[in-house]
């Protein structure tokens, strides 16, 4: 296997080369506190290189073509919001952000190819870019380092598959190299993180993937969905799912510690959620929240300064369907991925009602551990029919 021929995390081969090539720096950090920026800025070089090199060198063409793009366009708008604040130039800028993005959504839908702008991660990476103008037009980024923002775009633990990291934190630890006994904290859930990794994305979702999913996958396109395939596709498909998932952002969030970064955490055990909100606020836990701070709050916002609804509740239902929509659309253009964002917004907003009821009627309602368990239980299950839906495995049985 060549150098160049490895996606991230994707084979414990690039796990050899990564420990190689990341001792100087956790020797520097653990001996001196210090994290040499040169140093980091090669490895950035050479693992970008390893993941868009060699047949994939298209994909490399595109992402320095984007980076360059972005970096131009925050820099416009960052010195157009020094002199002045229009409205109009800020959606401009935010929907620049949004087009490759868009045209790498749009392309196959219409050729059925993809989009020479397409590269690994590009969502990733677009939601970085759109973070930077909103914050800097709410006034919370006021001063802005072409570099530091490439490094924040280009920060190759995160690139593939996340956390989607905020600006302000990771520029903090840009700047500042953690102390000697705060890196030992960082080097110890570092390791950690990567070994548990390993158990999610190489045993538990391999098995899950590749072991048990073809089998339950053939039983349940001969049998249909009354058979106990379709329950073991649902539970299998959305184990696979979650094992593979956040074995990546596992990976993801270690190296970062072992570079001396604290990246937040993607997952906090979704699936022992009480509630469809609270399995949100565990489940790919910074797209949720940067959907919720960037496009829902402002939404809100909104739509009650401008009084276009009078009730706050249908507000805040028609906030949640434009959101679970856009992140519909965001996975494909397809009716399983829109039909799955719209499926969340209704458990949401019945979720909100139900809560209203118990406040209003609901005194004498019991509330105990199995009242919670009972809730866990009914969580999981819409959940995982909500991952059968993602799976798009409809879509061969009925088309």
């Amino acid at each position: 296997m060549s150098i160049e021929h490895v996606i991230p995390y994707a084979n414990p081969v690039y796990f050899i080369w990564l420990i190689i090539a990341l001792l100087p720096m956790i020797l520097t950090l653990l001996i001196k506190g210090k994290r040499w920026g040169w140093y980091q800025t090669a490895l950035t070089i050479v693992f970008l290189y390893i993941s868009f090199g060699g047949h994939y060198w298209q994909q490399g063409v595109a992402l320095i073509g984007y980076v360059i793009f972005q970096t131009i366009l925050v820099y416009g708008y960052h010195t157009y919001r020094k002199k002045k604040n229009g409205s109009g130039v800020f959606y401009g800028a935010v929907a620049a952000a949004i087009l490759p993005l868009f045209l790498v959504k749009v392309t196959p839908f219409f050729d059925g190819q993809s989009s020479l702008f397409n590269f690994l991660g590009i969502s990733y990476l677009t939601f970085k870019s759109v973070q930077m103008i909103m914050e800097m037009r709410d006034g919370m980024i006021k001063e802005y380092h072409p570099f530091r923002y490439i490094q924040f775009l280009l920060f190759f633990p995160t690139i593939s598959s996340g956390p989607i990291d905020r600006y302000r934190r990771f520029e903090k630890d840009l700047l500042t190299a953690p102390s000697q006994e705060k890196y030992l904290d960082f080097l110890g859930k570092g390791v950690w993180n990567i070994f548990l990794g390993f158990l999610y994305k190489f045993i538990l979702g391999y098995y899950f993937g590749q072991v048990l999913l073809p089998i339950v996958t053939k039983d349940f396109l001969h049998h249909g969905l009354i058979s106990w395939g379709f329950l073991g596709y649902m539970y299998v498909y959305s184990l696979y799912l979650f094992f593979d998932f956040a074995g990546y952002s596992l990976f993801a969030v270690g190296v970062s510690n072992l570079m001396g970064y604290d990246t937040p955490v993607n997952f906090n055990k979704p699936f022992l959620s009480p509630n469809i909100k609270e399995f949100w606020n565990r489940w790919h836990m910074s797209l949720s929240f940067w959907f919720r701070d960037y496009i829902y709050m402002r939404l809100m916002f909104t739509l009650i300064k401008k009084k276009v609804f009078k009730s706050r509740i249908v507000a805040s239902n028609v906030g949640y369907f434009a959101l679970f929509l856009i992140m519909g659309v965001w996975h494909g253009l397809t009716w399983y991925y829109i039909l799955y964002g719209l499926y969340h917004a209704t458990l949401i907003c019945v979720n909100d009602a139900w809560i209203r009821w118990k406040k209003k009627h609901g005194k004498n309602l019991p509330s105990n551990k199995a009242t919670k368990a009972f809730s866990i239980f009914l969580t999981f299950q819409a959940v995982c029919l909500s991952f059968l839906i993602f799976s798009g495995i409809l879509d061969k049985l009925f088309f």
